[in-house]
């Protein structure tokens, strides 16, 4: 299955969906996300990302509040007349709602900042449950149900044929209630009505129980949409979100991310790729309008725009999403990708691979090496192959991740049998604050002759190390210089690692089965003293470079 939209999208029609089978998704990351703390955005970055979310083929963007101030206003209203008046070739072009309260003051100002686009929306919300109308508005039910219905007879007075009545806090509300105000305010001409659990406390079940009860005794509620926004507090958003759509709900509020107020909501890729994946199996074959291929692109300009960095392991979006280090998994993705993945990354907008996204660390196995190795242009014999594993999972254990360049110095540690050309015969460092450091340094060459050297650095170990060069004569770059102590105290063991090439390219390449190798070396330094470790692990890393044959 391609990333572009496998159906066609139904007509738009304000309160009824033409296919019953289409569930639109109104993305609100440019309201709702952005009251995550922190997340802010300007002006200019929201209509970047209205942009963007357009060209995923999002059905609905809430661009905001404008009576928060002048700037949100003013954010709104340009999302209005660009985004909202640009139709593609099929005739598509985003509803642009705007949220308000259920005030005239508010209401008046939400409309003037979106009635340019081709299709506005208006979003009065208030609350509903006990505890909101007692203790935040003080009101009773028949209050909060008279605002409710004047306020969107209001709105359509204004010239909107198109509003969304948003009920707060819905989840804790009394179900009657919800009957008889969603009722009410459909009579007064909402054409979607919007459940919210607000702070995010429903289990599955229940949501989609509440979602079906709305939808058999709401009077009226065949001339509306039912739209649920779910918050994440207990971590059940796209689960609560996924379960309301089975039960009839067929507008889903999301933002990219999952950003939003506390938990955040209903995160965008999870809904659409859930019923990407499963719509046709098991949710009766729901289906959105959404082009996937824009996913990956949009949640990292949301990351970015916002500064809400993302964990590793984020479904669909983490850095993590289709990594692969354990060596069970491995084998089995390198027979079929199937065996491990249910998604394809390119559906995302990830670049198109030959093979699985694999890492190397210490649960990889022989054939996951194996594989890698071949593919960085090493053809080993068995025993050969055994012999970098052991080395292999020996570096994996102290280290995260091990890198292609950690792989082609373990396989030049295999191929030569090194025997030291130069070897340290002392060393002499001057450094501090008042001027650069410098380092005399004295090798003793496989002959048995001693050389001597001395030169300046930006710090004793760059010091020593340009003195070395000064006595061996090669042209080297050092690719990776690692520090670790494993002991405490002052005087602890400093394990220093060195990963080096030479320079001149012509010399230090060659070619296995068309594929270009850039040999690496590495060497490995321990001692109290840092800066004699770090001239230990550089010395056996040139020995190995210098002994070397392709």
């Amino acid at each position: 299955m391609n990333g572009t939209r496998s159906r066609s999208r139904p007509e738009y029609i304000p309160g009824h969906i033409p296919d019953p089978s289409y569930v639109r998704i109104l993305d609100t990351t440019l309201r709702d996300g952005e009251q995550a703390p922190g997340a802010a955005m300007t002006a200019e970055q929201k209509l970047q990302i209205a942009r963007q979310l357009a060209k995923m083929g999002v059905d609905i963007i809430e661009a905001g509040f404008p009576c928060a101030s002048q700037e949100d206003f003013n954010a709104v209203k340009m999302i209005a007349q660009e985004v909202g008046n640009k139709c593609d070739d099929d005739g598509y072009v985003p509803v642009i709602v705007a949220i308000c309260r259920c005030n005239e003051k508010d209401i008046r100002t939400a409309w003037e900042a979106v009635k340019e686009a081709k299709r506005p929306r208006l979003l009065p919300f208030i609350a509903t449950s006990p505890i909101h109308m007692e203790y935040k508005l003080g009101k009773t039910k028949q209050e909060v149900l008279q605002i409710a219905r004047h306020m969107v007879a209001f709105a359509r007075s204004l010239g909107c044929g198109d509003i969304e009545f948003g009920a707060e806090d819905a989840a804790r509300s009394d179900r009657e209630f919800l009957y008889e105000i969603f009722g009410e305010v459909i009579k007064a001409g909402a054409t979607t009505v919007v459940i919210a659990d607000t702070v995010g406390i429903t289990m599955p079940f229940e949501f989609g129980k509440l979602i079906s009860d709305i939808k058999a005794n709401t009077p009226g509620i065949e001339n509306a949409v039912i739209a649920v926004h779910c918050h994440n507090d207990l971590g059940h958003a796209t689960a609560n979100t996924i379960e309301a759509a089975r039960a009839g709900a067929r507008q889903l509020e999301v933002t990219i991310n999952g950003i939003g107020e506390r938990a955040g909501n209903a995160a965008f890729e999870e809904v659409v790729m859930a019923l990407r994946c499963r719509g046709d199996h098991v949710l009766s074959g729901l289906y959105t309008g959404i082009n996937t291929k824009h996913i990956l692109k949009t949640s990292k300009m949301v990351e970015e725009f916002s500064g809400m960095h993302l964990q590793p392991h984020k479904a669909i979006v983490g850095d993590n999403a289709f990594l692969h280090e354990s060596g069970i998994h491995q084998a089995g993705l390198l027979k079929h990708r199937g065996t491990y993945e249910i998604l394809s990354p390119e559906d995302i907008g990830y670049e198109r691979t030959s093979g699985p996204n694999m890492v190397l660390g210490k649960l990889s196995g022989r054939q996951a090496l194996k594989n890698r190795l071949k593919e960085l242009g090493y053809e080993l014999k068995v025993d050969e192959v055994e012999s970098v594993f052991k080395n292999f999972k020996a570096m994996a254990e102290k280290r995260k991740r091990v890198t292609d360049a950690d792989l082609k110095a373990l396989v030049s540690e295999k191929v030569c049998d090194v025997e030291p050309i130069w070897k340290l015969g002392g060393l002499e460092v001057i450094c501090g604050t008042m001027k650069f450091s410098s380092t005399s340094i004295k090798l003793v060459s496989i002959d048995g002759s001693t050389h001597v050297a001395c030169s300046v650095g930006k710090g004793p170990v760059d010091s020593a190390y340009k003195a070395v060069d000064l006595i061996v004569k090669e042209a080297v770059k050092v690719l990776e210089y690692s520090l670790n102590t494993v002991t405490e105290g002052t005087d602890a063991i400093a394990t220093v690692h060195v990963v080096l090439r030479k320079e001149n390219m012509h010399s230090d390449t060659s070619t296995l089965n068309g594929n270009i190798i850039n040999s690496t070396f590495s060497g490995i330094g321990k001692g109290v003293d840092v800066v004699v470790s770090s001239v230990e692990a550089y010395l056996t890393a040139l020995n190995k470079m210098l002994q070397f044959k392709e």
